[in-house]
This record gives C-alpha cells, sequence and structure tokens, in this order.
C-alpha cells in the first residue's frame, strides 16, 4: 500500500513511517520541513518527501495522489507566528480531508488527544475536537485515536523530562495534588494505526488509546530519575504558577519546557476519554508498561538544558553550556504530535 503521513518528520509520523516501509509499504512524508531531528527518515526505501504545510488543499492533493489512505499526525502543542490551533488543527484538518476527498482516498486516521473536547475553555483541546468532528463528519472512512501522552524515542516527554533531571536540583509538580497518567508506548501507537491502515480494522470508530497501567505523574518522574542515577527534591506548585511560568517560556525557549496547553493536561490528568469513546479490542489493547526497559529505550542522549535552548542571537555559539541550577523542574509532558 502507499500511505502519506502529514507530520511526517514529527514524532509519532517518523515511527510510523519507519514502520510502513520495513513492512514494504511506500510512504508519502508530508511536512514543512522544519523538523530535522531525523533526517533519516527521507532516505528510508519506499519514501518521497513532500516539503508540503497544511495550507493548501490542491498541493496537498498532489501529495496524495496515488495514495491509498493518509494518517494526519501533524499538530502542535502551543501556538507561534501564524502556526495557530485554529489554522493548523482545525482549518488544517479541514484541507487535509478536503485533498483526501479529492485525491480518492479510501482511509484517513486521525491521531487526536484523550482529553479533547468542546467548550472547556482551552484552545488546545477545542481544536483538537474541532479537528474530530470534521473527520467524522468527512463521509470517509476514518479512525480516530484519542492518545494519551505517548513516549518513545524521539518524544517530547521523556526528551525534555530527563534533561531536566540532567539539570535540576529540583521538580515541581503541577498542582497541589499529583495527577494520574496512562502513558502509552509509541510502539502501541503504531501498532494501532498499522491495523488501521493496512487491515481495515476500527471502521468509522472514535477508540481511546491509553497505557496499560495507571501511576501518578509523580511516580512516572521517579522511576526515570531511578533510571538516570538522580534524585530530585519533588515538591507540589500551584497550577497558576505553572502557567504564568508555560507563558514565559514560550516566548524565550525554542522548545518550552512546558507549554500552557501542557500544563492544563497535567493539572488535570491523563487517564480516561472525554467524552467517552469506544474501546480498542482486547488484541489492540496497548500492552507494554512504563517499565525501567521501556524508559531506557525511549532516553536520549544526557545533555543538560543550556542556553542554546533559548531563542537569544548568540545562544548558537553557547554549545553544551548548562543552565544554572533553578528553582524548578520541568513537569512531566508527553507528545502526540507530528512535526
Amino acid at each position: 500500500m502507499k500511505i502519506a503521513i502529514t507530520g511526517g518528520t514529527g514524532f509519532v509520523g517518523g515511527h510510523l513511517a519507519r514502520h510502513l516501509t520495513r513492512a514494504g509499504h511506500e510512504v508519502v512524508l508530508i511536512a514543512r520541513g522544519e523538523d530535522s531531528r531525523d533526517e533519516s527518515l527521507r532516505s528510508l526505501p519506499g519514501v518521497t518527501f513532500v516539503p508540503c504545510g497544511l495550507g493548501s488543499p490542491c498541493a496537498l492533493a498532489e501529495a496524495f495522489a496515488g495514495c491509498d489512505a493518509v494518517a494526519h499526525c501533524a499538530g502542535i502543542n502551543r501556538e507561534m507566528a501564524d502556526q495557530t490551533y485554529q489554522r493548523v488543527h482545525i482549518q488544517g484538518t479541514r484541507n487535509v480531508v478536503n485533498a483526501a476527498q479529492a485525491a480518492d482516498l479510501k482511509k484517513i486516521l486521525l491521531l487526536s488527544f484523550l482529553r479533547a473536547r468542546p467548550a472547556c475553555g482551552s484552545g488546545y483541546h477545542e481544536s483538537k475536537w474541532a479537528a474530530e468532528e470534521i473527520v467524522r463528519a468527512s463521509g470517509m472512512d476514518y479512525t480516530v485515536l484519542k492518545a494519551a501522552m505517548i513516549y518513545g524515542k524521539g518524544d517530547h516527554m521523556l526528551d525534555h523530562l530527563s534533561h531536566a533531571l540532567h539539570t535540576f536540583p529540583v521538580f515541581a509538580l503541577v498542582g497541589m495534588k499529583d495527577r494520574p497518567a496512562r502513558p502509552v508506548s509509541i510502539d502501541d501507537v503504531v501498532r494501532i494505526a498499522l491495523a488501521s491502515l493496512l487491515k481495515g480494522r476500527l471502521s468509522r470508530q472514535t477508540v481511546a488509546v491509553a497505557g496499560p497501567e495507571e501511576l501518578l505523574l509523580g511516580e512516572a518522574v521517579q522511576r526515570v530519575a531511578r533510571v538516570l542515577g538522580k534524585h530530585p527534591l519533588m515538591f507540589p506548585l500551584p497550577v497558576f504558577v505553572h502557567y504564568a511560568l508555560g507563558w514565559l517560556l514560550e516566548r524565550v525557549m525554542t522548545v518550552p519546557l512546558v507549554s500552557v496547553s501542557q500544563v492544563r493536561i497535567l493539572a488535570e490528568g491523563v487517564v480516561k476519554a472525554i467524552p467517552p469513546c469506544n474501546a480498542l479490542p482486547r488484541d489492540l489493547v496497548p500492552s507494554r508498561y512504563f517499565s525501567e526497559e521501556q524508559i531506557i529505550k525511549g532516553l536520549p542522549a544526557h545533555v543538560s538544558f543550556g542556553l542554546r535552548d533559548f531563542r537569544i542571537p548568540w545562544a548558537a555559539a553557547t554549545k553544551n553550556v548548562p543552565l544554572p541550577a533553578a528553582a524548578h523542574g520541568h513537569p512531566l509532558r508527553g507528545s502526540n504530535h507530528g512535526g
């Protein structure tokens, strides 16, 4: 089969592309070309890279030509310049659907968020819900994956969490009460996506995709810290402080330790889909626990945060310069986005 992937050079899109090519399928990677974390994706056998954003249905339709299905993995967790939730999640999804229909694709898979819902006061949650509704109303065969925090090699969750634990001697939890989560492995997410795209499973369904284990966010941080041999002082910090920090870091860091939308996510907890949706069939239920083995598998190189992570003119020249110890560590964050 030939599968198009929006956000194809991002975390989920990249893992999906590798699994598809290993199985002998053709892949069209669609991305703006700004994510250079893994340049090797573009040279995989059977891969065509199309430097295209979500703003043009015509360009998307050309990219989709000859494809059997599209996995719509593109998304953002903070707004920057013209990359707004309205333009990326809502209008972008509408353009993807229109282009898929014009190219006569048979299937669309949308990667969404477990607690995406309307009228909740969060632009991130509301726009992801609007994208779901566009796909469900498309008339196409669809699958919507409402995923919990996804972790694995190249993610934001283990990546930034490990960097923070290498940098700061303390770690501030979001809110005065620790919240639960069910982190889900990228391998389980890809397995479910492949069943939908290649085998026609989960037709016209919206399904919850969460890990098999419920644990407190503080417990997840402690597990990663143990693997790294770190012993941070952990303490609760009011949610409004994290919101203020997220607002500031979005403006000064290239990839912020935490964004405003992620504070909302962590403050709520990430366990059950809202509103309720279909459950996965037994053979597709995620099975990988957030274990030491899985954590080690997904960890990046041991690097501290430094001046290079800030949007300042001379930061590029400050390679491997660590930040001074600060009174705030990075709240556990996840990613379910492409690039």
